[in-house]
């Protein structure tokens, strides 16, 4: 699988390079691509979104943005990845793609020795009654982007700002606090990475290229 690593990055930049992608993929310009990267402080109103669900913001960028789902935060210390996939044949499942990248969150953390497990009716990565990653997708031609979030290290302060996903009194939580050791964010990177990999390929019709 191909990947780019943006290191840190705007929100706006990571965005047009998505779409970029999007419109390669989807024209067979390209292979099916990961994007991974650690966003500049952000918080991003998805189409079921609600400003209402900000109480302040401390200066940070708001953005309203194409992906499903309602209001999150990005932050250093959090690991973004972005599937430009091809969805094809029976893989034109758009709820059965939000599974796939699930396994992967829950795989990945598996790596750590965290169990992580889906919450029956809501969406995202959880561990026990805690949301450590958040999911939130766009998909034009077929071809998937936005993607998912994970809580490595991040500063967890801004998302008391806001109501998560829209969930009253969620708890949010991250690798660090649960492991209580702070997270080598390139190893973590290559281990996301790999959690794609091995979960693809336990899912030949979510990634065939």
């Amino acid at each position: 699988m191909k990947h780019i690593d943006l290191g840190i990055s705007e929100y706006r930049e990571a965005y047009r390079i998505q779409r970029e992608f999007v419109d390669k993929v989807a024209n067979g310009e390209s292979d099916n691509i990961l994007i991974i990267t650690e966003h500049k402080s952000v918080i991003t109103i998805g189409r079921k979104g609600s400003a209402d669900h900000i109480f302040k913001t401390e200066d940070i960028e708001v953005l309203n943005i194409d992906r499903g789902g309602d209001v999150t935060y990005h932050g250093p210390g959090q690991l973004v990845a972005y599937p430009i996939f091809k969805l094809e044949n029976e893989a034109k499942d758009i709820h059965n793609f939000l599974k796939f990248l699930e396994d992967v969150g829950i795989n990945f953390l598996s790596r750590y020795g965290i169990a992580a497990q889906r919450n029956p009716g809501f969406r995202g990565i959880w561990v026990k009654d805690a949301k450590i990653g958040s999911i939130g997708i766009g998909v034009k031609k077929w071809v998937t982007y936005h993607g998912m979030a994970i809580n490595i290290n991040p500063d967890l302060r801004p998302f008391s700002f806001i109501k998560p996903c829209g969930i009253e009194g969620v708890k949010i939580t991250s690798l660090e606090n649960l492991s209580n050791e702070k997270i080598d964010i390139n190893d973590a990177k290559h281990k996301l990475k790999d959690s794609f990999e091995e979960i693809s390929l336990l899912a030949e019709t979510i990634c065939k290229r």
